[in-house]
């Protein structure tokens, strides 16, 4: 069974001998640690303790990597003074007011946390510069929001593209032999690869007009939500 600590803000569970994920209302974020180093990916929404949730789990130096900039995935970065994160990423970042200096990382990148590489792969569409992490030797995707099961994509706003999200997901497609299960920030945890061209066939299908959506309101926005069934997209009217 896996090691798990509660607390009224968050859920710390083992994952594996150097992994953990912790639970933030809704929102999943990660420590992964090498033979050399910690990387935290992303930094929690209602927390603002990431890095000394993490200082209680492992000694190694902690770096920190953001998947993406929507602010449920920012809630801790002031403690990190430098932060990983693709550079078509700033503009959303900027918007939330959040301080650090980014050290950017693009499609084909990799970072070693000794004995464990991380390779990136830029995602665009959910957000332009939303970025996926493949944990090389131990076969995972680490996928941010791009990738869901039983959760709900938020492609409404200015900065969503569902043209270049399907493209991302024809890209993904190219890696498939190289991960057997998939990490995501929301809702099922973990997923398998199959969910992949499920995902792409229910964004064409909604991008052509072969689906009815459902009217609804989320944050003060009037969405269309379009339920496949085993997830969700929430879209501009």
């Amino acid at each position: 069974m896996p090691e798990k600590r509660e607390t009224m803000e968050y859920d710390v569970i083992r994952i594996n001998e150097n992994s953990w994920r912790i639970e933030d209302s809704g929102v999943r974020f990660f420590l992964l640690t090498g033979t050399e180093r910690a990387l935290l990916i992303d930094s929690g929404m209602r927390v603002d303790n990431a890095k000394e949730i993490a200082m209680q789990l492992t000694q190694l130096p902690i770096s920190l990597l953001n998947t993406h900039a929507d602010r449920d995935h920012i809630g801790s970065n002031e403690q990190f003074d430098v932060f990983y994160m693709h550079p078509d990423e700033a503009s959303v970042y900027a918007r939330w007011g959040k301080s650090g200096q980014m050290i950017p990382v693009v499609e084909g990148d990799t970072l070693d946390l000794g004995r464990r590489v991380l390779e990136i792969i830029h995602l665009p569409g959910h957000t332009p510069g939303s970025i996926a992490l493949l944990d090389i030797q131990n076969r995972v995707l680490i996928s941010g929001d791009p990738i869901q099961e039983h959760g709900r994509i938020f492609m409404f706003g200015s900065h969503r593209n569902m043209e270049t999200y399907i493209s991302s997901l024809e890209h993904l497609e190219s890696y498939l032999d190289r991960f057997d299960e998939i990490w995501p920030s929301h809702a099922d945890f973990p997923i398998l690869p199959d969910i992949i061209p499920k995902l792409k066939s229910g964004a064409e299908d909604i991008l052509q007009g072969k689906l009815q959506g459902q009217k609804a309101e989320m944050h003060g926005t009037e969405i269309v939500e379009y339920d496949l069934g085993f997830c969700s997209f929430l879209c501009d009217r």
